[in-house]
Parts: C-alpha cells; structure tokens; sequence
C-alpha cells in the first residue's frame, strides 16, 4: 500500500477518534445553549407553556352518525357513507330506508 492512502485499520481508528471529539463538540455546545436558555427563561420569566405551545387540534367531527339505511333480513344497518354492504350493493336504496 502507499503511504499517503491510509489503510482500513487507520480509518476506522480515525473515525473512532472523530467520532469522541463529535461527542465532546456536542456535549459543550449545548451545555453552553441549555445555560443561554435557562438565563432568557428567568429573565423573562418564561413558563412551559410559553415555550412550546399546546397544538390546536383540528375541529373534526365527533358525532355519531344515524343509520340511514337497515336490512330487514338481518337488522343491519347503514350509514350511507363509506362502501356499501353486500346487503344493498347495487339495490334500489329506497326499500332500505330507515322512516
């Protein structure tokens, strides 16, 4: 091998060794931030909530929906949302309406 092309022994060695100074890096810089934050935190005397935000949940539609449609074979009952049952696939609904 050349010289100047380091073998596969030398670069994992290598790695290893970047990989601690990395840790090191990171470990510093935010011991560093975490003291920043604490510091405006008290300064402007931040809570939780101020910091991260509770979501806003999205409106959404809770309620149950009525059947509209009932087998009178069976006692079955249908929506009319989502893919219909076998019971009234391709039927005439209006026999299986609920009055």
């Amino acid at each position: 091998m050349s010289t100047l092309t380091p073998s596969y022994k030398e670069l994992l060695a290598q790695r290893t060794q970047l990989e601690q100074k990395i840790a090191e890096a990171r470990s510093t810089e935010i011991a560093g931030a975490l003291s920043r934050i604490h510091t405006l935190i008290s300064e402007y005397g931040l809570s939780a909530e101020d910091i991260f935000p509770a979501k806003k949940q999205r409106a959404t539609s809770s309620s149950v929906v009525q059947p509209k449609y009932r087998d009178p074979a069976t006692g079955q009952t249908w929506t009319g949302r989502g893919k219909a049952p076998l019971w009234i696939k391709d039927k005439d609904r209006t026999q299986f309406e609920i009055k």
